[in-house]
């Protein structure tokens, strides 16, 4: 049963927690949201576009015609992709060795592009990147830049990417829904001590400290005193920022 102290992951909730760490970074200057993101991690300027695959199974590759920002990053119209939604990008990771999204790796995120940067929206592990983005800014990994500037003025400090023994002797378990409607628990859990802390799914907590994070967005960027972003910033956050690319479905 559910409790208010049960203990869930927030899967893709996560994604605008990492958001709001970036835009904290490009309030300060230490982030630009329209400078090419190699300038903040060099490896990203080596990632390329996929636009097919040669007779022996290698990928065929180009440079995109213009660099990834943290803007496409944030927005999903960075080029990257998720394998749950793509199954180029499974094929990539199978023929790499190459775990998925969930492994928390350098390697699951070194992929190719699907699209040039600024050109569609395909939902992705670009906050991933942007995460990373957070830490080469900051200096500090991104559950500890969270947990300074996000969760500790937040109170939200039931909020975790690396979940203890306590936390979880409270997680509710992941299910799945079988043929006849019932429900099963299922095996699942973020890796312990992953390589990335990956922004785009890895939180995990109490629904009442995530919902904290809420209020402060829904209230201009303050909590009880505490503010995390300028009203400014809030109201940048909920503009249509890809202009009239179309976000298609997910599933159908």
């Amino acid at each position: 049963p559910m409790t208010m102290d049960t203990f869930i992951w927030f899967a893709s909730l996560t994604k605008a927690v990492t958001a709001a760490a970036a835009m904290q970074l490009v309030e300060q200057g230490k982030l630009d949201l329209d400078a090419p993101a190699a300038k903040v991690l060099p490896e990203l300027g080596k990632i390329q576009v996929r636009t097919g695959w040669n007779a022996d199974g290698t990928p065929i590759l180009r440079a995109p015609k213009s660099p990834v920002t943290l803007r496409n990053l944030l927005t999903h119209t960075s080029g990257f992709a998720y394998e749950i939604f793509n199954a180029d990008v499974v094929r990539e990771l199978e023929s790499a060795g190459t775990g998925n999204v969930i492994s928390g790796t350098h390697a699951t995120l070194n992929r190719a592009l699907v699209r040039d940067p600024g050109t569609a929206w395909e939902y992705s592990v670009g906050i991933d990147w942007a995460g990373r983005m957070v830490e080469a800014a900051s200096g500090l990994r991104l559950r500890d830049y969270m947990a300074q500037h996000l969760f500790a003025p937040l109170g939200m400090s039931d909020v975790t990417f690396q979940a203890s023994e306590e936390q979880l002797s409270r997680a509710s378990a992941m299910h799945a829904r079988l043929p006849d409607g019932s429900l099963v628990a299922i095996p699942f859990g973020i890796p312990p001590n992953p390589e990335v802390d990956m922004g785009g799914h890895a939180l995990s907590g109490r629904v009442p400290h995530y919902l904290r994070f809420c209020q402060a967005i829904l209230n201009g960027g303050v909590l009880d005193g505490n503010r995390i972003l300028s009203p400014t910033t809030v109201e940048l956050m909920g503009m249509n920022h890809i202009g009239d690319i179309k976000i298609g479905e997910l599933f159908s």
